[in-house]
């Protein structure tokens, strides 16, 4: 998997020629619920096998995990590479592109612990 992503992967063509489209593009890359999680984890903590991911994301179930990382890697976000063949073991980090989204997830951290009451995501 390269690094670039197709033009029509990253527009959507209902508000293609909108200014407001890159913000809308941008929302669906981490729209899903798991997605800015697992970039702010890899963020946080460098590359990390899937095993040491989940057990850093403790309430994701192996296949939302498997299936948010596959999404991610089509997305040109997410590196994976293999890192031992028997047994399989497989390393998880960030692209460029994805390293990049570090101000989004910084700026989603820090309004959320600005404007959300602790008791909402607890």
């Amino acid at each position: 998997m390269t690094e670039t992503v197709e033009e029509e992967a990253c527009v959507a063509s209902w508000c293609a020629g909108d200014d407001w489209c890159t913000v809308t593009c941008t929302a669906h890359l981490l729209g899903k619920k798991w997605h800015p999680v697992i970039l702010h984890r890899l963020l946080v903590h460098g590359p990390l096998g899937f095993n040491a991911l989940k057990d850093d994301i403790e309430s994701i179930s192996s296949t939302v995990l498997s299936n948010s990382l596959e999404d991610l890697e089509d997305k040109a976000l997410v590196n994976r590479k293999i890192v031992s063949e028997k047994p399989v073991r497989v390393q998880y980090s960030l692209t460029e592109r994805g390293a990049s989204l570090e101000p989004v997830i910084e700026a989603m951290d820090a309004w959320g612990e600005t404007h959300l009451p602790e008791t909402s995501c607890s």
